[in-house]
């Protein structure tokens, strides 16, 4: 199997050394950063006590940064028992360890076999608006770095635009599109195009999907028909379900989850929009409730700003200060 685009000591795709990714994680998540650290000033002072009241304010801060109720209560929990005192830096240290029990489990890489017999096929799914086509986009950049042949299936005709900018992205990479006209049967495109794939001898197929509201039950069942029609080429496909959701959405990403889990079996989620919001904490609620792994999260709008998760590097750069990240 390859892991894609993970070590312990780099980002393969761009070469960046791991104190220059924990610098640019730190600057990608520096609205949440600062919420949340902004706010713990109190706490990080010399000969500061993890007493009951510290531990209320820090309560208040994750959930106002979107850590959820129950990822926080597992946070406060882990360091009342420690009940650490003295040097920031020693409080700091308790916190990166209780934030790393919770991510840990979900920080697992996407797989893809070396010399896959048939297509990898990853069907990303998600609502509007939660940036699913610009990340299939950047991850067929990604792939095609690692030297894949890749092909894109335009799966959501009810918007032209979708298909238009999943072109776009297709020409940009040098990558073929399989697209029919707006309107057209999205599990029959995506049928053409897996046997397309197969017959091309491509490594993956990343197909889009409508944007489909979580509470539209009539296109969750459009879902769970793409997904037959693929089973009837290979029936182990789709090999990945990618959940897309829009980090600013808070909390509302949980019930997202929740309805596209239970409609096709979500396998892998990405987080876009991370630099943009405040309400990064969600990582946790999300590890926290579901425990699917975090393939990828999203700090910006080039290609290269599309990254794997990896928990160490996202609690590093969270609990960075200013001077880590060149911001001071």
């Amino acid at each position: 199997m390859f892991k894609l685009f993970r070590n312990s000591t780099d980002d393969q795709t761009t070469g960046t050394p791991r104190r220059g990714l924990i610098a640019s994680f730190g600057r990608g998540l520096a609205k949440t950063r600062q919420g949340l650290m902004g706010g713990l000033s109190r706490l990080l002072r010399p000969g500061a006590r993890l007493d009951p009241a510290t531990l209320e304010e820090l309560e208040d801060h994750l959930l106002m940064a979107d850590v959820g109720v129950e990822a926080t209560r597992r946070i406060i929990d882990a360091l009342r028992q420690r009940g650490t005192a003295g040097e920031p830096d020693a409080i700091r240290q308790a916190l990166r360890e209780v934030m790393l029990e919770l991510l840990e489990p979900v920080d697992r890489p996407l797989e893809v076999p070396a010399h896959p017999e048939s297509p990898f096929v990853i069907l990303m799914v998600g609502i509007n608006g939660a940036g699913k086509t610009t990340t299939i986009g950047k991850l067929a950049h990604r792939l095609g770095a690692e030297g894949r042949q890749v092909m894109l299936a335009a799966g959501d005709t009810f918007r032209a635009a979708a298909i238009e900018q999943l072109q776009r992205w297709g020409e940009r990479n040098g990558v073929p599109v399989v697209a029919q006209q707006p309107g057209a049967d999205p599990a029959s495109v995506i049928f053409d195009a897996l046997q397309s794939a197969r017959a091309r001898g491509c490594d993956v197929l990343i197909a889009d999907t409508a944007g489909r509201l979580h509470t539209q039950g009539g296109l969750m069942e459009e879902l769970k028909k793409v997904r037959r029609v693929m089973g009837k080429i290979d029936p182990e496909a789709p090999h990945e379900v990618m959940l897309v959701l829009d980090a600013g959405t808070g909390q509302n990403a949980l019930q997202q989850v929740e309805q596209f889990n239970q409609a096709v079996g979500v396998t892998g989620i990405t987080l876009t929009k991370l630099d943009g919001t405040a309400r990064g904490g969600i990582v946790f609620a999300l590890a926290e409730r579901f425990g699917i792994p975090i393939r990828f999260i999203g700090l910006g709008e080039g290609p290269e700003d599309l990254r794997p998760f990896s928990a160490a590097e996202f609690v590093d750069a969270l609990l960075a200060t200013d001077e880590d990240t060149g911001q001071a």
